[in-house]
């Protein structure tokens, strides 16, 4: 998803290694799709279903 500034977010499921669930990890990179500008566990991540 592109947003507004032109910066990139993307999400993906990640497992830590102390927890037996999945978590989603999203990750914002400049306008690149390169250069990493943010990451981290997004707590308000919701499927959107069809």
């Amino acid at each position: 998803m592109v947003q507004d500034d032109g910066r990139i977010r993307h999400w993906g499921t990640v497992t830590l290694p102390d927890e037996a669930e999945s978590r989603i990890l999203r990750v914002v990179t400049l306008d690149d799709g390169e250069t990493l500008h943010n990451a981290f566990l997004d707590r308000n991540f919701r499927k959107d279903e069809p």
